[in-house]
């Protein structure tokens, strides 16, 4: 399993249910990565997508604790243990957690890969994603150049996980 995440340089992902970036660049790239595959995220995550309906041209699993959700074009979990059992049974190799913060707290043990890109600013915040960098299992394999998008500069960076 996979995990995409947007950070400021001080690991913050949102604020008040909101990314804290809007950035063509970083939109494309999550595209590219999680087309044709299976993204898992969370209900209120769900909410922040336009018409909040799930993402087109992927399958789209929902880690809720809410047992009476229903969404269309998705399928919905109450437990971290369902999802898993549901993904080795499926055998897909390209999955990606895309959020928010509790999603992420409960799957960043499953996942191998983490595609991050990291804000070189700080903005307000209220959600987190765990410093990767600190973290002593996870270690960075790759950093793209600085890029530069209406005065907002990033990198695309991946970090494995040594399970």
């Amino acid at each position: 399993m996979n995990l995409i995440v947007a950070v400021d340089q001080n690991w913050a992902i949102g604020y008040q249910d909101e990314l804290q970036f809007r950035v063509k660049a970083d939109h494309r790239h999550f595209r590219e990565l999680t087309i044709g595959h299976t993204v898992i995220l969370g209900r209120k995550t769900l909410q922040t997508f336009p018409g909040g309906i799930p993402l087109k041209d992927r399958q789209n699993l929902i880690l809720s604790t809410h047992a009476d959700l229903k969404i269309e074009n998705a399928i919905i979990f109450n437990s971290v243990e369902s999802l898993i059992s549901h993904l080795k049974a499926q055998g897909e190799q390209a999955v990606f957690v895309i959020g928010g913060a509790s999603v992420y707290e409960a799957l960043l043990p499953y996942c191998q890969r983490a595609f991050v890109t990291r804000f070189l600013e700080e903005r307000p915040a209220d959600r987190y994603f765990p410093n990767l960098d600190l973290a002593p299992n996870w270690e960075l394999i790759e950093t793209s150049p600085v890029h530069l998008e209406s005065e907002i500069r990033f990198q695309f960076l991946i970090y494995e996980q040594s399970l």
